[in-house]
């Protein structure tokens, strides 16, 4: 990709952050999306310096699209512009001074986005803040108040559905006008009614926080699931395991993937990640029948020792069998099996059963010949 052409409107001769960035930018945007920024300032005030977007994301080992995505982002604040080549890639990136932003603006990043976006292509966002509350408006189902019983299942999917009514209440919180905005630069795309609906039923009705939105879009995307669609399953994962706050959140995130990973090793799965339906298997080893780390590895080996493949299936026969045993520990574990190596040498092997037939339909010997011998020897003497 050829090299971009850089321009300012202002003669500084060293790189600055002005207060304002740090202040009112820097703290809400994200990390990466920083430090992209401040490289471009680095550039820009260095002669020698050459920018591309395939350089950029070379040094900072992200993708190029995470590199537009963060230019963008600082385009939707109004402290870049990006012109564009008529193949619509990015040929020049026009520095903004950033006390020229209005001071009126610099509070609520959604009004932001309003004069960057063109009127005949709206963002999702856009159309949110400015909608009015009128009949003809999107989002409309039925007409309800703003409150804890607003939002009605429709009948697709059993999803809710937010009223002109709610959106305009929803309209009037800054806190919900920049989660919607974040989200859209994490998604790199305007986001869509259905986009705002799922998001504001996770804020509403599953009572998360604008912070663990935030890093519930953070967490699914670092795994590479952009879909709103999974991060919704993700969500209601999190309600029902009653995850309120971010470290929770991040703890839960790290007792899974200790999870996953132990039964992959255990299994020898390798070169691919498990599927949801084997997911779930592991969800209810852990949650459903309260077995930890060690247990649940050891019913993955035993299945290895006894089919030769992995199976998720058949090591749920061994999990279930053992909680109906009570069995919680691996010390349980060889206490069992102890007990069950020592019925079997109790056992008796019951007497072979021989068919009548013209060869043995006549009375047997009963005879012991061990203590024939032993009267045999005996009497030798």
């Amino acid at each position: 990709m050829a090299d971009i052409t850089l321009h300012r409107d202002n003669e500084h001769s060293t790189t600055e952050i002005p207060n304002r960035f740090i202040d009112e930018y820097m703290t809400n945007a994200n990390g990466e999306f920083v430090k992209i920024y401040l490289y471009l300032l680095r550039c820009m005030n260095s002669p020698g310096c050459s920018f591309s977007i395939s350089k950029t994301a070379d040094k900072f080992e992200h993708t190029e699209k995470d590199i537009q995505r963060a230019l963008k982002y600082w385009e939707k604040m109004n402290l870049l512009r990006l012109e564009y080549n008529e193949d619509k890639s990015i040929s020049g990136i026009y520095f903004l001074d950033s006390d020229k932003v209005s001071t009126e603006n610099s509070g609520t990043f959604l009004k932001k986005t309003d004069s960057v976006c063109p009127p005949t292509a709206a963002s999702g966002i856009a159309a949110f803040v400015s909608a009015p509350a009128a009949p003809n408006a999107d989002f409309i189902s039925a007409s309800s108040a703003p409150d804890a019983d607003s939002a009605s299942a429709s009948s697709a999917g059993g999803k809710h559905t937010y009223t002109a009514d709610d959106m305009k209440y929803f309209r009037e919180k800054e806190e919900v006008q920049e989660l919607l905005f974040v989200a859209e630069s994490y998604l790199g795309r305007p986001l869509s009614p259905t986009d705002i609906q799922t998001l504001l039923y996770w804020y509403d009705k599953l009572g998360f926080s604008a912070d663990l939105i935030v890093y519930l879009l953070e967490y699914c995307i670092a795994g590479g699931h952009s879909s709103l669609h999974y991060m919704d399953k993700v969500a209601l994962n999190w309600k029902d395991a009653h995850i309120q706050t971010v470290e929770q959140a991040k703890r839960n995130n790290s007792t899974h993937s200790q999870l996953h990973y132990g039964v992959m090793r255990a299994f020898g799965i390798q070169g691919r990640n498990l599927i949801p339906a084997e997911s779930a298997y592991i969800e209810k080893w852990s949650k459903g029948l309260g077995f930890g780390q060690d247990m649940i590895n050891e019913a993955c080996s035993r299945t290895i020792l006894a089919i030769h493949q992995p199976n998720f299936d058949y090591a749920d026969r061994i999990l279930t069998n053992w909680q109906k045993q009570n069995i919680q520990t691996v010390s349980d574990i060889k206490k069992a099996d102890a007990k069950f190596q020592s019925s079997k040498r109790m056992e008796k092997p019951a007497p072979a059963k021989t068919a009548a037939n013209r060869f043995n339909n006549f009375p047997q010997r009963t005879y012991n010949i061990e203590q024939l011998e032993a009267e045999l020897l005996n009497s030798a003497f």
